[in-house]
């Protein structure tokens, strides 16, 4: 019997899994701190059950875009 970490479903089409914090920062490779900042400039969070957050990949996606925290970073540390 296969382990449970290969048995994968495909989602159903338009359907897009919602993020925890720690999934979101292993994806952009960046500390809590750094998407700490971003909720703070903006970046769409999902409410969930108790104090955790929820990012949709989409709207995460679509909010980087639009804002570039990177080139925000940048200037930041440029500044200093």
């Amino acid at each position: 019997m296969p382990k449970k970490s290969d048995r994968t479903v495909p989602l159903p089409a338009g359907l897009t899994p919602l993020l925890s914090q720690p999934q979101l920062e292993t994806l952009y490779g960046v500390s809590d701190w750094t998407v700490m900042k971003w909720i703070k400039q903006g970046m769409p969070v999902r409410p969930y059950p108790g104090r955790e957050k929820r990012f949709d990949l989409n709207e995460v996606e679509a909010w980087m875009a639009d804002n570039d925290p990177a080139r925000d970073c940048e200037l930041a540390t440029a500044t200093a």
